[in-house]
């Protein structure tokens, strides 16, 4: 009789644990999911289940943020990880403050119908956009800074060559309008510029247009000042939040064809 009711026992509390009665307090929340099946030994039956899975180790190096499908504008992580500080440059890029950026200026893959090729980039500067064309009616979509009164420009250009942590070299003309720039240049080997680094206004990347043989000294580059996205502040340049240009530079080729459309009004 003592043999039964014992039997009974365990057989009524293998099946609670198996059907998962009470698999909540054998949960361990750091593995994905929050509480998998069978992830920690039973105590009762540490023969019938898998041994723990171990946490992700994240691999070494950068970590690129993906683009993500159209209309996903955030809460819930997805812009804060994409957003968030990019570990493995040689200079630090800290998380962006999504309050000063409006959130259709966010990076987001999106429908756009247009007979160019894939690769190509196409800036609208009326609507602060810039356009990396996936193909099948798809492109990815980056809000950008662009020039403001009396500086903007449109036409086609191509990518000439790309630069990571590049140094800066104002025209004279600029530093003829801004004189107090003066103080903040060095004597670089290519000149009066200022070298790559946080300071630097092109930011982590850069992308140098030209028109056939000719620099148009306009270029797609990173800002440190991501407030200024999706309003026209520039000189004529097209700037980006700084983990946007990393991501348009891993997809963007040397010699890509760019079309900067002109601003209505």
């Amino acid at each position: 009789m003592l043999r039964s009711r014992v039997s009974a026992v365990c057989l009524a509390l293998a099946t609670t644990l198996l059907t998962g009665g009470v698999r909540a307090q054998y949960c361990d929340p750091r593995y994905d999911g929050g509480c998998p099946d069978y992830r920690r030994p039973s105590p009762v039956f540490p023969w019938a289940q898998p041994a723990p899975v171990p946490p992700r180790v994240p691999a070494p190096g950068p970590t690129y943020a993906p683009s993500f499908p159209q209309g996903v504008y955030g809460g819930s992580g997805t812009y804060q990880a994409i957003y968030g500080p990019v570990y493995g440059e040689p200079f630090p890029i800290p998380a962006v403050r999504l309050t000063d950026i409006g959130s259709q200026f966010l990076r987001a893959e999106v429908l756009y119908r247009t007979s160019e090729r894939p690769g190509t980039i196409i800036i609208d500067p009326g609507n602060h956009f810039l356009y990396f064309v996936e193909g099948g009616g798809r492109a990815i979509r980056y809000g950008v800074g662009v020039g403001r009164e009396g500086f903007g420009w449109s036409g086609i250009a191509a990518i000439h060559d790309k630069q990571e942590w590049p140094d800066w070299y104002p025209p004279k003309e600029m530093i003829a309008r801004q004189p107090e720039l003066r103080q903040q240049l060095d004597d670089l080997q290519g000149g009066l510029g200022m070298p790559g680094g946080p300071r630097n206004p092109l930011g982590s990347r850069a992308m140098y247009l030209w028109q056939g043989d000719k620099d148009t000294l306009y270029r797609i580059h990173g800002t440190v000042e991501p407030w200024t996205i999706g309003k026209s502040v520039s000189s004529g340049c097209i700037r980006m939040i700084n983990q946007d240009v990393i991501d348009l530079y891993m997809r963007a080729a040397v010699g890509a064809k760019v079309i900067v459309l002109a601003a209505e009004g």
